[in-house]
């Protein structure tokens, strides 16, 4: 293992529903944990979480993968297991390189996400103006990796 690390959060209205004591959760509720200082070993870990992320971290700077490519990589679980584990750990990785097979922005993070798309000039298609909230969506035909040539730094 690598050390990667999850962020513990806390949030209010999060109980045990046996004893009515709040927890502690190893991520934020269904969206992406971010990193911080406070963290679990990486052990705590599951492995095939470990696994997922490293293959997001092998997508190179403008690129994608769908969660489903992500699972046929691994030759393992889904793209509902594979959206899963971004969901919850994805935060200590370059989430928005893994999407959805249409090339729809990851919602609650769209701006975000879009920000880093231009950044690494990821090919993207302009939204029409009959689109909810006229966002653009990643060009899947140009911008989709088979992981055929490998990201720098990567063998």
């Amino acid at each position: 293992m690598r050390g990667r690390t999850v962020c513990l959060k806390r949030r209010r209205g999060a109980r045990d529903t046996h004893s009515r004591c709040h927890l502690t959760l190893s991520v934020g509720w269904g969206r992406m944990g971010r990193m911080s200082e406070e963290s679990l070993p990486a052990d705590a870990l599951p492995e095939y979480a470990e696994r997922v992320l490293e293959v997001a971290e092998l997508i190179p700077p403008g690129r994608v993968m769908t969660y489903g490519d992500v699972a046929e990589w691994l030759d393992a679980g889904g793209p509902r297991q594979v959206g899963r584990v971004m969901a919850l750990y994805g935060g200590a990785v370059p989430w928005w390189r893994v999407i959805r097979a249409d090339g729809v922005l990851l919602p609650g993070h769209e701006l975000e996400a879009l920000a880093h798309y231009r950044d690494e000039g990821t090919p993207l298609k302009e939204a029409s103006r009959a689109s909810e909230g006229h966002l653009p969506r990643v060009d899947m035909r140009r911008a989709r990796w088979d992981g055929g040539e490998r990201a720098d730094g990567h063998t």
